[in-house]
């Protein structure tokens, strides 16, 4: 695949994927791997090569928020990190207003490095505390404790982070509302302004998969974690904005909304995707290639058409701001979203959508049956 070409009057969102971790969780499917100092320096001299290569694309384009997800991009090292970040910021236009975020494992987060990931221009955390029951910590597989991830945030607020995001993950095997509850206002009482609540879902090849089965999640208390989980974000002053996204006024993801909002960004590095020119593509999960690659661009993988009417109705009604069929009919020439609106409004959809003009929003009941409340909009 040839490079991207980039439209030079919009705004742009940059991904890197930094694929090391310490130990791999016993949930996830994202692609990441151990670990090793080597590794790592030449996996970020890669990176750097590879954004000054498409950087001279990018001289007139603004970059407004920046991504560094994973993995767990703390196990990088501040001094990766930052050197970077003054790449892209010496490469690119960075917006001096940009959202610049470091997704990071409470275990990694020192004071010395807190104080240098600020200093050096990251202006948000983003951190997996996924419960505060040390049971449910300890089957989900991960290294910390909830009293670890307390002192991780005091860590960076102190280091004078603001903007502090800590991740939940609701409907565990066995978990209860009132557990689910308690990890909503330990996270609350952190300090942090943006909280990440997602229902499991068991991944094909996990450990989790093989230990569970869908017969060990019962559904209608997943129902009620997540209504009960919503309910209590919202009386705490969270606003729900996405599915599984809740922030305090001014702290919604910027990042994340791109995506959602179909709008472009370009992803840099293994199993990194991109949206760029109405095309997606994604490099391979392969981090030997990567490095080696002296045209990275070549390794990409052509996923088709973005922005098709199918995708924006899909990723909009992940939204609480909803769809608004007006627009939608102006991204994509000659959709007509009326059969739609109608199927939204029918009396079988109260209470799991609303119609307010030409605007189409999902209520909470609705974002559980997401899945096929979309098909039905979209054809019936």
């Amino acid at each position: 695949m040839k490079k991207p070409d980039i439209d030079r009057n919009r705004p742009l969102g940059l991904y890197l994927h930094i694929p090391f971790c310490k130990a791999k969780c016993a949930y996830c499917d994202f692609y990441s791997l151990a670990h090793s100092e080597e590794k790592m320096d030449a996996y970020a001299a890669a990176l750097t090569r590879h954004i000054t290569e498409v950087a001279p694309q990018m001289q007139n384009h603004r970059v407004d928020t920046v991504y560094f997800g994973g993995g767990t991009p703390s196990y990088l090292g501040h001094k990766r990190l930052i050197a970077l970040l003054k790449t892209i910021k010496k490469q690119c236009r960075v917006w001096d207003r940009a959202e610049i975020t470091l997704e990071a494992n409470p275990i990694a987060i020192t004071p010395k490095m807190a104080a240098a990931l600020r200093q050096g221009g990251f202006n948000r955390i983003s951190m997996g505390l996924q419960s505060a029951s040390p049971a449910q910590l300890r089957d989900l597989g991960r290294t910390h404790t909830a009293e670890k991830a307390a002192e991780a945030v005091q860590i960076v607020r102190e280091a004078g982070f603001r903007n502090l995001s800590l991740d939940l993950m609701l409907g565990l095997p066995h978990q209860t509302v009132e557990e689910v509850l308690g990890s909503i206002r330990f996270a609350a009482e952190l300090g942090a302004v943006h909280l990440s609540a997602y229902m499991l879902q068991l991944e094909e090849g996990t450990p989790y998969a093989a230990r569970y089965t869908e017969s060990d999640i019962d559904e209608e208390t997943q129902r009620q974690i997540y209504l009960a989980a919503i309910a209590e974000l919202e009386r705490l002053g969270f606003h729900q904005y996405e599915i599984s996204n809740f922030a305090r006024p001014g702290f919604e993801s910027r990042h994340n909304l791109r995506y959602w909002r179909c709008e472009e960004y370009l992803g840099v590095g293994p199993a990194a995707a991109s949206c760029l020119g109405g095309r997606r593509f994604v490099f391979p999960r392969d981090i030997d290639a990567f490095i080696a690659a002296e045209n990275p661009w070549s390794l990409c993988e052509d996923e088709g058409e973005a922005g098709s009417p199918e995708e924006r109705v899909a990723m909009a009604l992940r939204l609480r701001e909803g769809l608004d069929c007006t627009a939608l009919e102006a991204a994509c020439p000659g959709y007509d979203a009326g059969a739609m609106l109608q199927r939204a409004s029918r009396p079988e959809m109260r209470g799991l959508c609303t119609v307010t003009g030409r605007t189409i929003t999902l209520t909470p009941e609705g974002f559980l049956v997401e899945g096929s409340l979309i098909p039905f909009l979209l054809w019936g």
